[in-house]
């Protein structure tokens, strides 16, 4: 039995030094330990952005916390770095590791939340995107062509790359805390322009009541705050896939608000286009169909599905 245990602390350890040298690929020692040092700092600060009670405690981390990211990233190959210990922020990669995306969520008030980011390229020296939440000035987000200035916010939890005749774009997967009676879900477009960051493309089939079709730049999906919605990608279907929604009488004055049903839609990938399919199963299910839970449902992970410590 000693044994047993001794070759698992072996194996832990040699998994952990691999995680670890992942982080420190092309990295000087001086880099890699004054980027520890900023990791310690922003946990911090990022700590006390999601809890601490005081709004202007929330503010200030966050003001204090945005130069020293940024430093952080303009050390040499800071890309490589995964931040490990970070929490409060979520970093999520394509595939094909060419950039990826930094968002964090600021809670406002019990009806508001905003939204803060950054694209960072897969380059020796920093090439960096802020991401400027326009969210409440954004009247039809379903067809409107944004940029990394005018951003419409959310906290990305997956990215999935797909490619059509322009050439390679990604879906980003988002959550928008939105108000106190209703959460969204968003799965948005990034392609890159003359090197530059576009969301939104209008490849998203929609069903009008006329049996028609239009065609929208991203999907936002409302719905009661108390309720639990799923919107991921599954590889072993090939689609995007949601709950499907109806409306329910709200708590308090919330009046009607969406809630799933128990089956499911989902957009197949056709011919450059998303294209609705409006439902997935003849039968509901108790667990949506996906590979992983998003958010670690029944596994001890934080809120970016990393395994916690």
């Amino acid at each position: 039995m000693m044994r047993l245990i001794f070759m698992l602390i072996l194996i832990f350890i040699a998994l952990w030094t691999d995680t670890r040298a992942q982080d420190t690929i092309s990295m000087s020692s001086e880099d890699l330990e004054l980027m520890q040092e900023y990791e310690d700092t922003i946990g911090v600060l990022s700590f006390a952005i999601l809890r601490d009670t005081s709004a202007v405690h929330r503010f200030a981390s966050c003001k204090t916390m945005i130069p020293l990211l940024v430093r952080a990233l303009k050390l040499r190959n800071s890309f490589h770095y995964t931040f490990p210990q970070l929490d409060g922020l979520s970093f999520q990669y394509p595939a094909d590791s060419s950039f990826r995306i930094i968002t964090w969520q600021l809670f406002v008030d019990d009806n508001e939340y905003r939204y803060y980011g950054a694209i960072q390229m897969n380059t020796p020296e920093l090439e960096l995107f802020p991401l400027i939440d326009r969210s409440n000035d954004i009247l039809n987000p379903e067809t409107a062509t944004l940029s990394n200035e005018n951003w419409y916010g959310a906290l990305y939890y997956r990215i999935k790359g797909f490619e059509d005749e322009r050439g390679k774009a990604y879906l980003l997967f988002g959550l928008d805390g939105y108000s106190f009676f209703r959460r969204r879900k968003v799965v948005d477009v990034l392609r890159f322009e003359n090197g530059k960051p576009v969301f939104g493309q209008e490849v998203f089939e929609a069903q009008m009541a006329s049996d028609t079709s239009i065609w929208q730049h991203r999907i936002v999906i409302e719905y009661g705050a108390q309720a639990s919605v799923h919107v991921n990608y599954d590889e072993g279907l090939g689609l995007v896939f949601f709950d499907h929604l109806i409306p329910y009488e709200g708590p308090g004055s919330a009046g009607s608000v969406m809630v799933p049903d128990g089956s499911y839609e989902g957009y197949r990938f056709e011919e450059g286009r998303w294209l609705h399919v409006p439902k997935l199963f003849h039968q509901t299910q108790e667990t949506p169909p996906r590979e992983m839970p998003i958010l670690g449902e029944g596994q001890k992970k934080d809120l970016f599905g990393r395994k916690q410590k």
